[in-house]
């Protein structure tokens, strides 16, 4: 059965791209944390992140740090932080979050709704970093 994300990767439903590559992809998420909260999440449909390959890992962990980076220089943000949880989502991902305090690493404080123009801005600012 397909993930939500295997039908964001596919172009079935939307998605905001600052990245895409032959194993993974990341864009905005739909219910961020904060402005700019990426998402990187493999193609290759893994639920537990634990069993991805650990090359495949290494490959997330490495778009997860040009994208940070990317967010530290678009964002005003004291640092870039990075969730692990595969709660909401059977299909493994790396939540990259720009903060400025440890607490806005919560799921409680992600947003319900956000406008379509916000996610657009915030890509292009990413983007452009990249």
């Amino acid at each position: 059965m397909s993930t939500i994300f295997t039908k964001i990767i596919g172009g079935d439903i939307p998605g905001t791209f600052v990245h895409r590559d032959d194993r993974c992809v990341a864009f905005l998420s739909i219910n961020p944390m904060a402005p700019g909260h990426t998402l990187v999440v493999p193609i290759e449909e893994v639920d537990h992140w634990i069993d991805l390959s650990p090359e495949l890992s290494a490959h997330l962990f490495a778009v997860s740090h040009r994208i940070g980076i990317a967010q530290s220089r678009a964002f005003d943000c004291e640092r870039i932080g990075m969730v692990i949880a595969g709660y909401e989502v059977p299909h493994a991902h790396i939540h990259v979050v720009p903060t400025n305090d440890m607490s806005e690493l919560s799921f409680a404080n992600a947003a319900a709704h956000v406008d379509r123009s916000d996610l657009d801005a915030w890509a292009a600012a990413i983007t452009a970093e990249l």
